[in-house]
Parts: C-alpha cells; structure tokens; sequence
C-alpha cells in the first residue's frame, strides 16, 4: 500500500521551505567572499531558493513512489528509499506500541504520523508519514488483532470491528480535573532559572535602584511567568485526555494542538509508576505512568503513551493501577539513619563549596562590595540538616508476594512498581564514599525492559540488606519464570520472553 497522495504537497512544502531558505541565507553569506567567483544579487538569491523547493518536491514525489508498506500475519513489511533501497520487515511479535500522531494542520488535512516501538527498541521502530487517520486506526487495530490471533477484518465491517470487542472506560479527565493539573504539574526544576534573574535587573526600568526589593519583585515575577507556561504546556498535552481498555490493550486518546491517539499492550507492561509532587501530595493527587517494553517515559515519540492516569486522586490512580497489576501497596522500609547523616555532611559541603567559588571570584575580580558578601549563602548550611531529613524520609523500599517496590524523591516522589517475572537484572553497587567503614551503604537496581525511562532503585541502604534484597529478588524471579513456564506449558502456549 501507499502512502497518503496529500503527503507529497504537504511534505514538499515542508521541506522545500526548509531547503529554499537555508540555500536563500548560505548563497547570502557566501556573496563578495572567494568563495563565490561571481555576487549573487537578490533575484538570484529568489531564484537558488526556487530552485531549492523544486528540488525538494522532485524528491518527495520519488519518495512517494518508493515507498510501500503492507500488513501480512506475520508482520509489517515496509520498502522504502530513492537512491539506495531498504526493506524492512517488523514482525508482529515484537510491536509493542502503536501511536498515531496528529497536529492541528494534519488533522485538517486529514493525515496523521503512525509510529511503531519494538521490545528494547531506543527510538522509533517504523515512521508512516504520511496516511490517511482511518488508516492509522485501520493498522493500529488490525496489529493487535492479528497478535491476537484473530481473523482480519479488512472488509466492509472493518470500521465497526471494534464495536465488537468489549470497551471499557477506565479514565476521563475532565475539565475541572485538567485545569487543576495544569495548577499542580509546576516542575520546579524552573526555578533554576531564577539565578538568571539578578542580570535583568539593570534592563528593569525603575526597578534596579531598589536592589533588594527590586530583585523579589522581579523573582516572582518570572516564577509567575514559568508557572503560567508550565500551565499551558500541561493543558495543551493532556486535553480531552481518555484511557480505555479494548481486550488486553490499553488505549488513549489526548492532546489540544497535537492530538495522540495511542496503545499499551497490558501483556507488556514492565513496570508501574505513580509520580507526585510537592503541591500534588499536599492536596492528595499523583498521577500514573505505565512503562512498555518498547519504551519509558519520555522515550516514546508522543512524550507521553505511557501516561496511563495524568491526575487523579491517589486513591483512584491505585484502584486504577490495580487494573494493570494486582498489588497491595506495603510500608516502605527506609534507609538506615546514618544515611541521613551523609545526606546533611553533602549539602553542607556542596554549600561550602559554593562559598569558596563566589570568594575566589571575589578576590579575582576585585568587586566593590562588602567582604562578607560572598560568604552569606553559608545560611543555607542551617538548613543541611532539614533538607537531609526530607530526602530521607521519602526514601525506601518494600517486597511483596509478587512485587519489589522503590520509593525516591522529595520534589517529586516516585514510586515504582516492579512484577518480579518482569525483572531483566538485579545489581548491587557501591559508591567509594559507600564503602567507608563509616557508613557501609549501597544501591540495588532492578532493571527491566523499560528501565531507560529510570530504573526502579533502592538506594542507600545497609551493605547486608543490599546484598540480601539482590539476592531474594533474583529468587524470586527465578520462582515467578518457572510458575509462568508451567502455566504456559499447560496452556500450551509459550512463555513471554519480554
């Protein structure tokens, strides 16, 4: 099959604007130098820049041309390339995640972007640019019916094939729900920005000769402004957000500007991730990430299919996260207090490592100001030891009967859900400063499939525990591989290898 026809106009545009003003803004550059033995005057300029999008549309009609996809039972067999040819075939088995992507020009168009993730894959498997949005429906669905093992349903009841499997509704974000999680999704890594505030003060009319009152105002202003856009980020991502559930896949639809419409095969869940910030925890809410073998948050190209809940009380993302994995959530084991300990000493020596720089700096550059000055951020080492409890205090971890739970973050608290039959590798390390006798600390990470997005961590916890945590994981593993080998063998089936 081909690709969309409105995909060569709608794709020469693009990339011939592209090429014509790069060629336009290079042939300038290049005019009245040696390298040029002749000026280009400005009609030639127009005309290299024409010459530019022609090319590029000459080239996307041959692209068009070339390239072929087709469906079969085995898999997706794409063939694609102008000069040098390749072809491709994705078997069906190792799909993990069907995304269809469209912007606000597409959808008027009526094209979209299908994608395709495979087990470990790093990117993008496969890319479909451009075809028409019941194709993409069309594909997404017939994939994971023929996964299934089903019939194909190419004919005429195509359009109405999911009618017929069982819909449920698991999630819809409504409108009040979207505007508080625009209020609540300040990532407060902006705040960084704000030490860039100090160099606007002398471009703030009236405002620089109040020095400290000035540079307040001029801080919450910007922290304003970074929550504004935080805000509209967040609305414009998660609008008309839905989450259903059609057989044993999840799907989800999403986005104001660019709209995704996507698929989480539930057989290929690795791991569960319930985030929350700061502001989140304080009015009860947490949101809920479901990692695929195909990616991890932020891998995948929609930036989000596997946001399974963006927001919703806890006690909703749980019930909700219990669609996916039976789970009871356990008390969380924290590291030893000694930890905390270590934590206080860093920041206290990250602050006086600070104060050496802005002193050095001082006596370099020779500035006029009081010689206490730079050592005024040695105030912040009162609050070591508040900042050591609190990272403490959300640190930790727990084992269930099926599980290994990991708990990390003060900011934003993550906490990870982890199928102990969905564990690739368990390792034990030790930093140089955790082997010291004083503290006798190390990490465990659990690795999955997955794990690009953030492995699950236990971090910091006594040398022993760390040791006997990596070693009852790894048995229980061991465990959980021979009960599904004997399940599948009395099915008749075949184990996951993912």
């Amino acid at each position: 099959m081909k690709l969309h026809p409105i995909s060569i106009p709608y794709r020469a545009l693009s990339r011939g604007i592209s090429v014509g003003i790069m060629l336009f803004f290079v042939g300038q550059s290049l005019t009245g130098t040696d390298v040029l033995p002749f000026p280009l005057a400005g009609p030639a300029l127009v005309g290299l820049a024409a010459l530019g999008v022609v090319a590029a549309a000459l080239w996307q009609v041959a692209y068009y041309r070339r390239f072929e996809y087709e469906l079969t039972d085995e898999g997706l067999e794409i063939a694609s390339g102008v000069v040098s040819r390749r072809n491709r075939e994705i078997p069906l088995g190792r799909i993990q995640n069907v995304d269809i992507s469209r912007n606000v020009v597409q959808r008027a168009l009526g094209v979209s972007v299908l994608d395709l993730e495979t087990a470990g894959g790093g990117g993008t498997e496969a890319s479909l640019r451009y075809v028409g949005y019941d194709e993409a429906k069309r594909l997404q669905r017939e994939i994971q019916r023929r996964k299934r093992g089903e019939e194909s349903e190419d004919g005429p009841d195509a359009a109405t094939a999911d009618e017929r499997d069982e819909t449920e509704e698991l999630f819809e974000l409504r409108t009040e729900e979207l505007a508080l999680l625009s209020a609540l999704s300040f990532d407060f890594r902006y705040v960084s920005l704000l030490a860039f505030g100090p160099a606007a003060l002398p471009f703030v009319p009236g405002v620089a000769e109040l020095a400290v009152f000035g540079g307040l105002v001029l801080a919450a202003f910007l922290t304003v402004a970074l929550w504004a856009v935080s805000a509209a980020v967040t609305f414009a991502r998660y609008y008309g957000f839905r989450l259903t559930r059609v057989g044993d896949e999840l799907r989800y639809e999403r986005g104001l500007l660019q709209r995704y419409d996507g698929s989480i095969p539930l057989a290929k869940v690795q791991t569960l991730t319930l985030d929350a910030n700061l502001l989140m925890r304080r009015f009860g809410y947490a949101t809920l990430a479901v990692e695929t073998a195909g990616y991890g948050p932020g891998q995948s190209p929609s930036q989000g299919s596997e946001a399974a809940i963006p927001l919703a009380t806890r006690e909703r993302v749980l019930r909700l996260a219990r669609e996916v994995e039976t789970f009871d959530l356990p008390a969380f084991e924290r590291p030893p207090e000694r930890a905390r300990t270590r934590y206080a000493i860093r920041f206290a020596l990250g602050v006086a490592a600070l104060v050496g720089v802005l002193a050095v700096l001082w006596l370099i550059t020779g500035q006029s100001v009081a010689w206490y000055v730079p050592f005024t951020p040695l105030a912040l080492v009162l609050l070591a030891p508040v900042a050591a409890h609190l990272k403490w205090r959300n640190r930790g971890y727990a084992t269930g009967e099926d599980h290994v739970f990991t708990r990390n973050g003060f900011w934003t608290r993550t906490t990870k859900v982890v199928p102990y039959y969905r564990v690739q590798t368990v390792i034990q390390t030790q930093t140089l400063f955790q082997r010291r006798k004083r503290w006798q600390l190390a990490d465990v990470v659990i690795d999955t499939a997955s794990s690009a997005g953030g492995a699950a961590a236990a971090v910091d916890l006594n040398a022993a525990d760390a040791t006997a945590l990596r070693e009852f994981v790894g048995e229980k593993l061991q465990d959980r591989l021979a009960e599904r080998r004997t399940e599948d063998a009395g099915l008749g089936g075949r184990s996951d290898p993912e």
